[in-house]
């Protein structure tokens, strides 16, 4: 039971967009779609839509070509705003909710206990274009899942939405994941992703080049990493001459470094010791996924964040 992405590959004229692309999302993942700007990660989103078509390959859900799937299972949250900004909240929520064959009773009690739970109620009769960018993502929120559709696709749901909101959204999508949906979504928040999916897949150039759950990525990096802080020494410019030690970050609280899968940690400590450091923090973790997608695709491609949205 999933979706399946197998082979597709999409052109524009001489661009090639997408080439050889496969992935699996589980029903009922939380899946992150990862890739930096211009990667392939929309074209391929508006594929598993149906609203392109790949020039070959397949695409089918729990078997099924997607292009079989009734409409109202889908739920599509683009990157750009998709809402009539000439229309107030209550009235667009409603008449997209009715477009998607709910009914006026139950779409009337989605939207009252939604608004109430993102803190727009207050807004309800207000135009689009009346709101702040943030409350207009929570609106483009609330129109995605208000015919409850089993699969839910996002297109950077969280841009510039600020902690707060952020965190509203977050506690959405876990709700959604209680309920058996499936959520693909991509983002420029790696650390959202670590916090929220079991799946990920990692694109390039329209090409996958990792993918798998969380862990097993992290474990397949072949690198570990270690945190220490030195009281009598912060800066620690030693590290700097240990043979396979790459030191990542330096901070108040700690300096961070990457070790090979081969080398013991506590050569680490012992060097520490040998020239007289007080060590009052040591640790060892696994690598971030912004590591990752620095490595496997390069610092130039790190996405870069958006400015925060207020609400």
């Amino acid at each position: 039971m999933s979706l399946v992405v197998e082979h597709i590959n999409k052109s524009f004229a001489q661009f090639r967009a997408i080439t050889d692309l496969s992935m699996e999302v589980k029903e009922g993942a939380i899946f992150g779609f990862l890739g930096a700007n211009g990667a392939g990660k929309t074209t391929t989103m508006r594929m598993i839509l149906d609203i392109l078509r790949p020039d070959t390959g397949r695409i089918t859900w729990n078997g099924k070509d997607v292009r079989e799937v009734p409409r109202r299972n889908w739920g599509y949250l683009p990157e750009e705003r998709g809402l009539y900004p000439k229309m107030k909240v209550d009235e667009q929520l409603l008449f997209l909710a009715r477009l998607n064959g709910v009914s006026k009773q139950t779409a009337e009690k989605e939207l009252n206990e939604w608004l109430d739970r993102f803190q727009i109620n207050a807004n309800r009769k207000k135009k689009i274009e009346e709101l702040s960018k943030g409350n207009q993502q929570k609106v483009q929120f609330l129109a995605t899942i208000m015919h409850d559709p089993m699969i839910m696709i996002m297109d950077e749901p969280f841009s510039g939405l600020d902690p707060v909101n952020a965190n509203v959204l977050k506690e959405a999508f876990l709700e959604m994941h209680s309920r058996g949906k499936t959520i693909i979504f991509s983002t420029h928040q790696l650390e959202q992703v670590e916090e929220l999916c079991q799946d990920i897949v990692i694109i390039n150039k329209g090409q996958t080049i990792v993918q798998g759950s969380v862990q097993e990525v992290k474990r397949q990096h072949g690198r570990s990493v270690a945190r220490l802080k030195l009281d009598n020494d912060p800066e620690a410019l030693w590290l700097e001459t240990l043979d396979g030690v790459q030191v990542t970050k330096r901070r108040q609280d700690y300096i961070e470094m990457h070790l090979p899968a081969n080398l013991n940690p506590n050569m680490i400590v012992e060097a520490a010791l040998q020239h007289g450091g007080i060590i009052s923090r040591f640790e060892l973790g696994e690598p971030s996924l912004t590591d990752i997608f620095i490595e496997r695709v390069g610092l130039s491609a790190l996405p870069d964040v958006p400015p925060v949205l207020s609400a």
